[in-house]
């Protein structure tokens, strides 16, 4: 099992948050953290362990991105005009595995990348394999038409827990999502509160 398949299982314990806000979330169950010590009385955060688990819950909710990833997206956003907090969750939410994501086409973040990897997906009419590809407002995303019967598909956009948000016109007749424009934070339906700007200042600092 891969680090990255394994950590959906991993990272909603160690947050102690349900943080995709999926009906089968260990945290679901119980609340505490996983392995022998998991039980223990939680201490006080520092401002550093807070920064810290924002930055973690964060980076955890697209897919467990590494550290080297991640960083370079936040790089990219403080250098960008305007809140850099604000800029990081855009650009993140312009990766084409999130909006395969958002778009319901897949069941999870994880299952995004796979699906983007495999050659499912097209981008104004080009198969595009990178799942970190950043897509531009107008953009057409689409399922190419040998993988439209997939199960996965049909099972993900019966899901109940999450919807489509409105910066993306999705028709789920035709597997076409249109990216409509560049979200800010409050539009991005996260089922838990994200706090980018801890992020910014765990970056500032370190």
């Amino acid at each position: 099992m891969t680090k990255r398949t394994s950590a959906k299982y991993k990272i909603d314990r160690r947050m102690g948050e349900n943080i995709w806000g999926r009906p089968k979330s260990p945290v679901n169950r119980r609340e505490y953290g996983p392995g022998q010590h998991g039980q223990r009385r939680k201490t006080k955060l520092s401002d550093f362990g807070i920064q810290l688990r924002a930055k973690q819950k964060l980076k955890g909710y697209y897919g467990d991105l590494t550290e080297k990833q991640f960083r370079r997206i936040y790089a990219e956003a403080e250098r960008l005009k305007g809140d850099t907090g604000e800029n990081l969750v855009g650009l993140l939410e312009r990766r084409l595995d999130a909006v395969v994501y958002r778009a319901k086409f897949v069941p999870t973040i994880f299952a995004a990348r796979q699906f983007v990897n495999h050659k499912h997906v097209r981008v104004n009419g080009n198969i595009v394999n990178i799942a970190s590809y950043r897509v531009k407002e107008g953009d057409v995303i689409e399922v190419r038409d040998r993988s439209k019967q997939m199960a996965s598909i049909l099972e993900a956009i019966q899901l109940a827990e999450r919807d489509v948000p409105d910066y993306l016109e999705v028709d789920h007749s035709k597997l076409t999502a249109n990216f409509v424009r560049t979200p800010s934070l409050s539009d991005v339906p996260y089922p838990v509160i994200m706090e980018p700007n801890l992020v910014v200042e765990f970056y500032a600092k370190n």
